[in-house]
């Protein structure tokens, strides 16, 4: 049987994790012999080529292992679609774990369209600790939660499936370039928004679909939990939307400025309201981001 489905874990130090995806993968209902798991290492120096080699001789050559030196997340991703064999290329987190009827669901739903270029799943949080009762219910899916509908539907602008569990055409990129390699994680930064601005590009030729039916369980580790690993991630996340857009204009940084300003503002008259205070800190640390990624990123070269 010619091989279907691409599954892509792209990871970087996180051996025991990549391990446990893999082995979800492998448990799958859909027909095994149609599905191939390709295994990007992003330099990573942990027992992860051991542990993925390890499965390799035990599961046979439906796993290949491919090391990718270059380090960044966007990187890592268009390495896989590079050496994808697969109809549909299906992206795993490193630390997800798939459900039995993921793939299987996926591929329904592609199949239903040849118009649908793009399909996301549920992401459910498997928390390493108690989940934080601080955090403002708009802000959850910086932990990459979804749960969007119930059924399966289109999924308008601006709303898009998460990186932990998403799934393209491969034939899409024959018409559109992969992810923008300067957004996306590198290392220990936080930059994101890789997907988005893909997804964006890819809506104007194609249709992005959710199915609340391949459901995918995201580990969200102790440290990402704590006050400071959060507000360090708003901040990432207005990086890199000012790295998205590109725009180093003075009206641009004169809106940040301004709006930063007045959540300080809002914040000190509120510092005796938890939730209202947490709400201008987290605008505080965006704003902050914007006007980093606006005057750092976008102004080299």
């Amino acid at each position: 049987m010619d091989i279907v489905v691409t599954v892509a874990i792209c990871t970087h130090n996180r051996a025991k994790d990549t391990g446990e995806a893999i082995e979800s993968v492998l448990l799958q209902s859909y027909a095994k012999e149609a599905i191939e798991i390709v295994v990007v290492d992003n330099r990573s120096t942990d027992q992860t080529t051991e542990v993925v080699n390890d499965l390799r001789r035990r599961f046979g050559s439906r796993i290949r292992y491919i090391y990718e030196h270059k380090l960044g997340l966007s990187v890592a991703r268009n390495r896989a679609i590079k050496e994808a064999n697969g109809k549909y290329i299906l992206f795993l987190d490193d630390d997800a774990i798939a459900s039995q009827d993921w793939v299987h669901e996926i591929v329904d739903v592609f199949e239903s369209d040849p118009e649908i270029g793009c399909v996301g799943g549920r992401i459910d949080p498997i928390w390493e600790a108690q989940e934080p009762d601080w955090i403002p219910e708009e802000h959850r899916s910086v932990f990459t939660i979804l749960n969007y509908s119930n059924e399966v539907q289109e999924m308008p602008t601006p709303f898009i499936p998460y990186g932990a569990n998403v799934a393209f055409r491969r034939d899409v990129f024959n018409d559109i370039k992969p992810f923008r390699e300067d957004l996306g994680r590198v290392g220990t930064n936080l930059l994101s928004s890789e997907e988005s601005e893909l997804i964006a590009r890819l809506r104007e030729r194609y249709k992005v679909y959710y199915t609340p039916f391949a459901q995918v369980e995201h580990k969200i580790a102790k440290e990402r939990t704590t006050k400071s690993w959060f507000l360090k991630r708003i901040f990432w996340q207005g990086v890199s939307d000012a790295v998205k857009r590109q725009d180093t204009s003075l009206i641009a940084i004169t809106k940040h400025s301004i709006r930063m300003m007045q959540a300080i503002a809002s914040a000190l008259l509120s510092i005796f309201h938890f939730k209202t205070f947490i709400r201008q800190v987290i605008k505080i640390c965006y704003r902050n981001g914007s006007l980093v990624g606006i005057l750092r990123y976008n102004s080299r070269g």
